[in-house]
């Protein structure tokens, strides 16, 4: 996804942060309404940046539509072992996908002898079938199409890979891979799917469609601390006051005077706090906020001063991005992903962040209402998340899976749409740190920016990552084993 909603601004970032986050490249991504994606600007952040093209089936479900648009991906051969190697098939989520993140994924690729494929969410990127985004065009915009992409993308690339090496029906191990929102379809490419892959790991995987979000504000109160959590729920105070008291100076002094509607101003504020704890930042907002406050400073310029100068200036966040007029473009461009993955929650998936009832974080002007106001007033009339048909359809953190890794950050507040309960055929693993957020163990420390290869040297306790590591090399291993000792049989 996957607010911290995956936004993406045209500096490259954004969605509300899920999950989404998500973040690298093709940001194996999470993803929420507005989760912030990494940037993957230098070319040595990505393995590969060179465009393929496939034609992909626009409506998998129809009989007789038969129409056909162009979908982008990348492949990185370097470490691949020809003929029989696997191939990690790496999911790209809500944002332009511009190529194979060096994260890593890099490791794993090299340990096994794997090629690396990447293929683009439909819409998204360069990938998009129609060229205006209207409601009615993005009706084949769901991740049950782009579940059976996957696998006509899958069964594609096999049989171009046997032409090449001039084989018949031979099949090579696939595995695949996936963070935050991309964590979820890599998981429900298992479950839906589970002849076309020897296993998948589902990094931050936001499995559960929810409607009401509340675990997640109280993951940010749980994850800032006493004393920061305190100045972040005085700072909600004094900002809901002078909202009322003076809006136009309020909204001036922290750069975002174009979001004239409140909500789209608060959600904005609370997205700010989010991806510090989202991506491994935390100090960078708990330091200055927990200094200003012992020195009886106002907190609200403090926290002005971070979200202009960290979340929009170091981190890239365009304002623009939280503006519902902005919501309502259908141009079709690369810096469209914000009307696409609100498009998504609005009916599929929610991830409403709501307040709780008590001792929130954030606004509780952010409720439940907005968040349908939003849909309506951008979507039109009738559009809103069916949660309960999403979570029937892939069973939600009572997924009946087998052979897929769950992983989660501590400190990340989308693991609570996640599956945190293990077994045997499904282990799940918490990365335990003070830093370790969305993706760790694919992304190391901090996750935003990148971490080249996923280096998890940054993380406060590097340990706590190689273990989860050697856990997912372990299922790995043992799985693609499998596969090839059954010739082929990934049931």
């Amino acid at each position: 996804m996957a607010t911290a909603t995956m936004r993406l601004s045209k500096a490259g970032v954004s969605v509300s942060l899920l999950f989404l986050v998500a973040l690298l490249g093709c940001v194996h991504g999470f993803v929420t309404p507005r989760t912030l994606l990494n940037r993957l600007s230098e070319r040595n952040n990505f393995l590969t940046t060179e465009e393929l093209w496939f034609d992909q089936t626009l409506d998998h479900y129809s009989p007789y539509d038969h129409r056909q648009f162009k979908q982008r991906y990348y492949e990185f051969l370097d470490y691949f072992q020809v003929s029989d190697g696997p191939i990690f098939l790496t999911l790209c989520g809500e944002s332009s996908c511009n190529g194979i993140a060096n994260d890593y994924i890099s490791v794993l690729a090299k340990k096994f002898g794997a090629a690396v494929v990447t293929v683009e969410h439909r819409y998204y990127g360069k990938s998009s079938p129609f060229k205006s985004h209207t409601t009615e065009n993005l009706k084949y915009l769901s991740s049950k199409q782009t579940l059976f992409d996957l696998a006509v993308f899958r069964q594609w690339y096999q049989e171009s890979l046997n032409l090449k090496q001039n084989k018949t029906d031979a099949e090579n191990p696939w595995f695949v891979f996936g963070i935050s929102y991309s964590g979820a379809l890599s998981a429900w490419f298992r479950l839906k799917f589970p002849h076309l892959t020897c296993g998948s790991l589902a990094s931050s995987a936001v499995v559960l469609a929810v409607y009401n979000f509340t675990e997640f504000d109280k993951q940010i109160g749980e994850s800032a601390g006493a004393e920061c959590k305190g100045a972040l729920q005085e700072i909600t105070q004094l900002v809901d006051q002078r909202l009322t008291s003076n809006r136009k100076e309020l909204k001036t002094q922290f750069g975002a005077a174009e979001l004239e509607i409140d909500g789209d101003f608060l959600y904005f504020l609370a997205d700010a706090a989010v991806i510090a704890f989202q991506y491994g930042n935390p100090d960078k907002l708990c330091t200055p906020l927990v200094e200003a406050k012992k020195a009886g400073k106002d907190l609200v310029g403090a926290y002005a001063k971070y979200v202009k100068e960290y979340y929009v200036g170091s981190f890239g966040v365009n304002v623009e991005t939280y503006n519902q007029k902005h919501l309502k473009n259908t141009a079709v461009n690369e810096y469209s992903s914000d009307r696409l993955w609100w498009f998504q929650v609005c009916t599929e998936v929610a991830y409403f962040q709501v307040a709780p009832s008590n001792d929130g974080i954030r606004s509780s002007k952010v409720d439940t209402k907005y968040h349908l106001d939003l849909c309506k007033n951008v979507f039109g009339q009738g559009i809103y998340p069916d949660v309960d048909v999403t979570n029937i359809y892939y069973g939600g953190t009572k997924i009946a899976g087998s052979k897929i890794i769950f992983t989660n950050g501590s400190q990340d507040p989308w693991r609570h749409a996640s599956k945190q309960t293990s077994s045997p055929e499904m282990p799940s693993y918490i990365v335990t740190c003070h830093n370790c957020g969305h993706g760790t163990d694919m992304r190391g420390c901090p996750q935003s920016p990148l971490s080249i290869e996923g280096n998890a040297q940054n993380c406060s306790s590097p340990e706590a990552v190689h273990k989860v590591r050697q856990q997912m090399i372990e299922h790995i291993d043992l799985w693609l084993s499998e596969c090839k000792g059954t010739g082929w049989s990934y049931m």
